[in-house]
């Protein structure tokens, strides 16, 4: 297994120092995006956020996080860099919906938000170049409703119980799905989402966020496959895990036409799955990430980093910044502010 949730099924991975998993708990819940809509408040829908407390509207490219920040909500307390993804709700076959809740990841101290793992390859002598101040990327089209026109590795893990069998195994591979599951999970969801990993060398960021880092033309990245020429410098695999309890909504009665693949949505109204995105921006303090990939950290304790403890990481948290009805725990009406379902027809 080259990626798992397990701890034992990691080991191996952790002795070969090949990749970083760590935990960061929620930030905050918020609708802002300062990269596709700088300075939009409130942007376009809701995202779960999490990392450094400097997190806001604008963030323009001379933000520093390192030097902004008084937290980060990650483990690694060098780590200020921000990832966010939308939120998932549940929707009632009545129209009202619910946020649907992040459970924490095996073996890992932190509350809510997401795992995070940083990767090498899984070659002795891969190199790879950490990403720069001020560097930032999108992967993932939340406009899109067609499976087929996805990004690569952004998938669904549904999982038929948890505590027998936790989501074990590489992601988006087997019985993964690029849309959402269609039959209920006791187990809840696991949502993958992997960053192309070839950089142009030159730019920190591209107009679509996404023209100045690709995918190996071939191949993946974590076997050694080469980057295109035009996007020659290895950068780290970067890739989210969100662990979603989808468990309390696996009641029939409460589906939208029966179907319980229709009646989940991200916070842009996507009831497909095919809109699943993750935005990222860099803030490692200093040379600590090119330093961890230098001498092969691998999993959340690295003695080339800093770590603090979980209840610090837990601490960081910020306030929403934009105006929105979202309730954490109870039904809505509508999706935050008023967000209209679109699934492509």
């Amino acid at each position: 297994m080259l990626f798992t949730t397990v701890l034992a099924a990691l080991a191996p991975l952790a002795a070969a120092q090949e990749l970083m998993r760590f935990g960061c708990s929620q930030l905050t819940f918020d609708q802002l995006d300062p990269l596709v809509e700088p300075g939009a408040l409130p942007s376009g829908h809701m995202h779960q956020i999490i990392g450094g407390n400097s997190f806001n509207a604008t963030m323009q490219e001379d933000h520093d996080p390192p030097k902004r920040a008084t937290c980060t909500s990650c483990t690694y307390s060098e780590d200020f860099s921000n990832y966010w993804t939308p939120n998932l709700y549940f929707r009632h076959k009545n129209g009202t919906f619910k946020h649907v809740k992040i459970f924490t990841n095996l073996g890992l101290g932190v509350e809510g938000g997401m795992t995070v793992y940083y990767i090498r390859g899984y070659q002795p002598s891969q190199k790879v170049t950490a990403f720069k101040p001020g560097f930032r990327m999108v992967v993932g089209d939340p406009a899109n409703r067609d499976p087929a026109k996805m990004d690569r590795q952004l998938c669904y893990r549904c999982e038929a119980n948890f505590q027998q069998n936790p989501f074990g195994g590489a992601p988006c591979s087997g019985a993964d799905t690029k849309t959402f599951p269609a039959k209920p999970c006791p187990g809840g969801w696991r949502v993958s989402v992997h960053f192309p990993t070839c950089w142009d060398g030159k730019n920190l960021d591209s107009a679509n966020h996404k023209d100045h880092i690709v995918y190996p033309t071939t191949g993946s990245f974590e076997m050694g496959a080469a980057c295109p020429t035009t996007h020659p410098v290895r950068m780290p695999q970067l890739m989210y895990e969100i662990m979603f309890d989808t468990s309390p909504f696996n009641n029939e009665d409460w589906w939208v036409d029966g179907d319980i693949s229709k009646s989940f949505a991200w916070s842009m109204g996507d009831t497909t799955g095919a809109g699943l995105h993750g935005d990222y921006l860099f803030g490692w303090k200093e040379d600590s990430l090119q330093r961890a990939m230098d001498t092969k950290c691998s999993g959340d304790r690295c003695p080339a980093l800093q770590r603090q403890s979980d209840a610090d990481a837990i601490a960081c948290t910020q306030k929403a910044q934009a105006d929105i009805n979202f309730d954490p725990d109870g039904w809505m009406t509508s999706l935050p502010n008023g967000v209209q379902i679109n699934d492509g027809m």
